[in-house]
């Protein structure tokens, strides 16, 4: 339908199941541009959503897997429906295919109703700083804002200052390098997400250290916070502690700290 001519929005029940259209997306979607040599195009949105609901095939977060196989087509990971609309609105109107991956739990959230609904857009491969600080620099998106965020305003109480960053696309990542920008403000840095151990939080960090240069603004090592190697356990209780949570933001931002600055900030943990 793309190729002819038509803007197709192919709906994907939840992100575990891309794994069934990966194939395709992979092979034909991603390529069509470049093995024609600009000669056809095919904008084509496929919308799904995903994170932090229950059990093994509702919770997944495999953005590694897909980062790596469908280049040529954007990801999209929205933190709110707001930011889904607006890359709605972005895309409609490109001839760039796109993975939009919606925050499960943005469908529970009370959000101010835009003005301009059908109008309104949300930038392409520009982050967005959406709390100021000093002393680290979270790098987060999608659905892990909110846990994030909860994470921050702990930390305030400890006399911790979060300079918190959602990258919104991961495909194109930060193309203004505004990350490496907060980085060389706080000179230390934490990469947060629900991906296994070396998926997406490690995408970023390379991207961030070695292609923007931020290993010159190191004052500590860099880190990630990720999800378990393994699926998302069943239960309330298994998504709890197959995932990360606040918790864990709140741990490894106070103990980067501690070794930043031990006598101002005690072992606690």
């Amino acid at each position: 339908m793309a190729l002819r001519g038509l803007r197709p929005i192919a709906e994907i029940q939840y992100f575990d199941y891309l794994l069934y259209g990966l194939q395709v997306l992979s092979d034909d979607l991603a390529t069509t541009h470049y093995r024609t040599r600009g000669g056809q195009k095919a904008p084509m949105i496929i919308s799904t959503r995903g994170h932090r609901l229950e059990g093994i095939w509702h919770s997944g977060s495999p953005l590694s897997m897909v980062i790596n196989s469908i280049r040529g087509v954007h990801v999209a990971v929205p933190r709110n429906m707001t930011q889904a609309a607006g890359y709605y609105n972005t895309y409609l109107e490109s001839d760039q295919p796109v993975l939009i991956i919606e925050p499960l739990n943005g469908y529970r959230l009370r959000e101010k109703k835009p003005e301009n609904i059908g109008e309104f857009k949300t930038p392409v491969g520009i982050p967005e700083i959406l709390q100021e600080g000093s002393d680290v620099t979270l790098v987060t998106y999608g659905s892990c804002v909110r846990i994030a965020q909860d994470a921050v305003k702990q930390l305030k109480d400890f006399n911790i200052s979060v300079e918190l960053i959602d990258v919104r696309t991961l495909i194109p990542f930060d193309i203004n390098q505004l990350i490496s920008k907060s980085l060389s403000k706080t000179n230390k840095i934490i990469f947060f997400d629900e991906d296994v151990p070396g998926g997406a939080t490690a995408y970023m960090l390379q991207l961030v250290i070695e292609k923007q240069k931020g290993y010159f603004s190191l004052d500590a090592d860099p880190r990630t916070i990720t999800a378990k190697a393994h699926r998302a356990a069943y239960s309330t209780d298994g998504d709890y502690f197959s995932n990360p949570n606040a918790e864990d933001i709140f741990e490894g931002v106070y103990n980067m700290m501690h070794d930043y600055n031990p006598e101002e900030y005690p072992k606690i943990f």
